[in-house]
């Protein structure tokens, strides 16, 4: 309130919408010319507009008296444009540079928001611009003295060969047959600049005849700028709200709207989450995450979520799981849809599925191998399964990702109840499907039930092996006696030999917990054919100690890159030969001899640049999946990068290509005429590790 006392007020003004010159008026923008000569000054000699393109060409008259213009100068430009010969077709006739041509561009794409307005007699009057066009200088006079330079130099040239022109009557013609244009070669012709600066070229120039400042037809066209009537009836326009009138004056701009990035279609934002149903937004996020706690769940979604509708709608699409809801397979995999692995339909790989889920309720521990045994179906869909809910843990399996959530089983011990309800019918449907034994079933049916999985910490396992020692320290000492029995008479060797007798304790540390848990995403995978016995680093737990994992994340690193840099195509097989020579090669207690997983060293793979090419393999092929999953270097910084890149664009779409193919696509995409020794070439350098 205060400001608006500070700042009154002063004086309202009418503003009226003048429409006699809409989708008429233009805005031009000169060049900066010296002080003492003004655009009042200068006389324009002739103008022409192209309307498609919004085109103007100005030729206006230079002030040859004025004293800032340099005499000399333009007689020079005028001999170099026209030469010594003055006729009809030399652009100076003066034989002085008096003149000079200006071309418009347009300053800005949309100009719906630009208005000119004028105040007359405490009234606004506002004209909506239909263009803003900047004059720049044009040298096209330039060109033509070029032009006349060379054909100068090609007739005096030509007087000298003149007599060998009867010598040459006979002369070879080489008749070419264009191919067929293809749809997509047509529009990248219709879209190239040379297309789109012919077809500028082709509209014709429509003259104009130029009124000065003062003519009274100017005076007569400046009257338009004035709206007609005042009346309610002509400014009806005017007539809106302040933010339609803003609207009006300001509309969104439709090349900003499209030049915002698109996001992908499976990236929804939390803003545009939350426009959805409830139903929907739950689906969404369990299709995402895939495993989630019901706390999670809620925050999620929002502090203004009622936690029984939730409950209800997270049913519909997820299962409970040691107290997580999994989102359902016929959600991941709905029907009519198939493996992208193996090709196997949805239902199949669904209950393959619910068989890797059911055995986590029995267990936090499943086995690849069994999963992939009872199922039938490829390690590639079996990995994906268990990659949606639990974690690889080195020589042990695979372990469901998230802790025991015993605060929900206590809290919700109905919706528990419902949910084992609905686990037994499953489990009687996938014993039918795949005659489970029921001997092998009730044993950890019953686990399940009476408890659910105990979780060992690090400190619990020190003091457990603690007291193991302590039990068999009373039979080491019994042996310890039964020594000193047999080496009485050796009294001196005896006080000698006894200390070296030692009981191995397990290690006891208070401050390192053995938490299996703490490097989880470093070892989530097979071990490359390690040596675990040399290292200095013991990975059976499935972690590293905290100083190493830069070092190994750099060793790593450092390995990837030189090794595309090499060879710029790697199966994943391949890449995994080299990496065993490579640390055959290393002195023992290397860092990389920690354990790298398959899945760290794809990350790594992907974090230096490279790029997974899926190729279109024919299913029925031999090849082990290492084998089918390519890698390549995107951009290595030498001259090969395109010919690189557009291969690999044609080897995305099929996996067998003819040369000639890929020698005119080469030609057309990189713009230069390749022949069978270099393409070739590019081959060889490309694909040297794959040939």
């Amino acid at each position: 309130m205060a400001n608006e006392e500070d700042d009154p007020i002063i004086q309202e003004i009418d503003v009226f919408l003048a429409r006699s010159l809409l989708e008429k008026l233009y805005l031009f923008q000169y060049p900066i010319r010296p002080a003492s000569m003004t655009y009042d000054d200068v006389t324009h000699l002739s103008a022409k507009i192209k309307p498609k393109q919004q085109k103007v060409e100005l030729e206006m008259a230079i002030d040859t008296l004025n004293p800032n213009y340099c005499r000399s100068k333009g007689e020079q430009i005028a001999l170099n444009v026209d030469g010594t010969c003055t006729d009809e077709t030399s652009t100076y006739s003066s034989k002085l540079m008096d003149k000079q041509t200006f071309c418009s561009s347009q300053a800005a794409s949309n100009v719906s928001r630009y208005a000119a307005a004028v105040y007359k007699k405490g009234e606004l009057h506002l004209t909506p611009l239909h263009g803003i066009l900047q004059l720049r200088p044009s040298f096209t006079y330039l060109d033509k003295a070029d032009a006349k330079h060379r054909e100068r130099e090609a007739a005096n040239e030509g007087g000298d060969s003149s007599q060998d022109e009867a010598e040459d009557d006979v002369k070879q013609i080489t008749v070419r047959f264009s191919r067929p244009e293809t749809e997509q070669a047509r529009q990248r012709r219709v879209q190239s600049y040379e297309f789109l600066q012919k077809r500028q070229a082709e509209e014709h120039w429509v003259h104009l005849h130029y009124y000065g400042l003062k003519d009274s037809r100017s005076e007569h066209e400046r009257q338009y700028l004035f709206s007609q009537g005042h009346g309610l009836a002509e400014n009806t326009e005017l007539i809106k709200s302040p933010s339609e009138y803003l609207m009006m004056l300001m509309p969104p701009s439709v090349e900003e709207e499209n030049d915002k990035p698109m996001a992908p279609s499976n990236v929804l934002s939390m803003a545009q989450l939350r426009t959805l149903p409830l139903a929907d937004q739950i689906k969404i996020l369990m299709k995402n995450v895939k495993v989630m706690p019901f706390a999670n769940l809620l925050s999620l979604l929002g502090p203004g979520a009622d936690a029984t509708a939730v409950l209800r709608c997270v049913q519909q699409v997820a299962l409970l799981v040691q107290g997580n809801w999994v989102v359902k397979s016929d959600v991941l995999y709905p029907k009519d849809t198939s493996s992208p692995h193996s090709g196997v339909p949805a239902e199949v790989l669904c209950r393959g599925r619910d068989f890797v889920m059911w055995k986590f309720t029995q267990d936090r521990w499943v086995v690849r191998k069994e999963v992939a045994a009872v199922t039938k179906l490829c390690p590639e869909d079996v990995k994906d399964f268990l990659e949606h809910m639990s974690v690889a843990r080195i020589n042990k399996g695979w372990e469901f990702m998230l802790p025991y959530d015993e605060d929900f089983v206590k809290k919700h011990p109905d919706i528990v109840q419902r949910q084992q309800m609905l686990w037994m019918g499953i489990q009687a449907k996938l014993e039918k499907v795949y005659n489970l034994l029921k001997e092998h079933l009730t044993p950890k049916k019953q686990e399940a039930q009476s408890a659910h999985p105990l979780l060992v910490s690090g400190e619990q396992r020190v003091n457990m092996a603690k007291a193991k020692v302590k039990q068999n320290y009373g039979q080491l000492e019994k042996e310890l006696q039964k020594q000193k029995a047999e080496m009485k008479a050796h009294d001196t060797s005896a006080r000698t030999d006894v200390p070296n007798i030692r009981i191995k304790e397990e290690p006891v540390s208070v401050e390192e917990p053995m938490d299996t848990s703490a490097h989880e995403g470093l070892n989530n995978g097979l071990v490359n054919g390690l040596h675990t016995a040399q290292g200095s680093m013991d990975p059976v737990n499935g972690h590293l100690p905290g100083g190493c994992i830069d070092r190994v994340a750099q060793e790593l690193k450092a390995f990837v890159s030189s090794t595309f840099k090499k060879q710029f195509v790697l199966t994943l097989s391949e890449l995994k030969r080299l990496f065993n020579l490579h640390l055959a090669s290393l002195p023992p207690g290397h860092t990389l001899f920690s354990g790298i997983s398959d899945k760290m060293l794809q990350d790594m793979v992907l974090d230096t640049g490279c790029k997974q090419i899926l190729v279109p393999f024919p299913p029925q092929t031999a090849a082990s999946p290492d084998e089918l999953k390519v890698y390549a270097l995107w951009e290595a910084g030498d001259t090969y990068d395109q010919h690189r890149q557009v291969l690999l664009e044609i080897f995305s779409k099929n996996y067998r290509v003819r040369r000639n193919v890929i020698q005119n696509q080469l030609s057309q995409e990189c713009g230069e005429d390749l022949n069978k020794q270099e393409v070739d070439r590019v081959l060889k350098v490309s694909f040297c590790s794959l040939w």
